[in-house]
């Protein structure tokens, strides 16, 4: 399983992208998944919901299926510490390319998307794992590709080609 990430600050665009390249890439014969991170705390249970009931009563992890999907919750009571990319890649059915959006502090292959106007800095000088940058700004100090918004076809080639799919 490939694994390729895309990483840029918050607002930068990131699920925008993914959610165009995930269909251009599957167009071409390849099944993808993706693994999207995020600082926030979330749920998808909710009060008064079985599944949230069980949780709520101690179980490790709780597994709510139908015949469209299934997902899977795990609660780690112990370690309150993130789980890493390698822990959670492992739990996935096996796929061509897995998209990473966010962990962009991890050490794996990645794009960065940089927007000018949100003031940010650029993460590329501090992060050899990064091989291109979308970026809305010309960016003459960029010594790495630089790809175009627009281009969904030329980044998901970029991407295919990175990974050697």
């Amino acid at each position: 399983m490939k694994v390729f990430g895309i990483a840029g600050w918050s607002g930068s665009g990131k699920t925008t992208l993914i959610t165009k390249l995930i269909p251009e890439i599957i167009n071409r014969g390849r099944k993808v998944s993706t693994i999207k991170h995020t600082h926030h705390s979330f749920d998808i249970d909710k009060p008064g919901k079985d599944s949230h009931s069980h949780r709520l009563a101690g179980a490790t992890e709780v597994l709510v299926g139908s015949s469209q999907k299934w997902a899977l919750i795990h609660e780690d009571r112990e370690n309150k510490k993130e789980a890493d990319i390698d822990t959670l890649i492992s739990r996935m059915e096996e796929v061509d390319l897995v998209l990473v959006e966010g962990f962009k502090n991890l050490n794996h292959t990645k794009i960065e998307i940089f927007r000018n106007a949100l003031k940010k800095p650029t993460l590329f000088n501090n992060d050899n794992s990064i091989v291109a940058i979308v970026s809305d700004c010309e960016m003459p100090e960029a010594d790495i590709p630089k790809l175009d918004f627009s281009d969904i076809k030329g980044i998901a080639d970029f991407i295919i080609n990175r990974c050697g799919l």
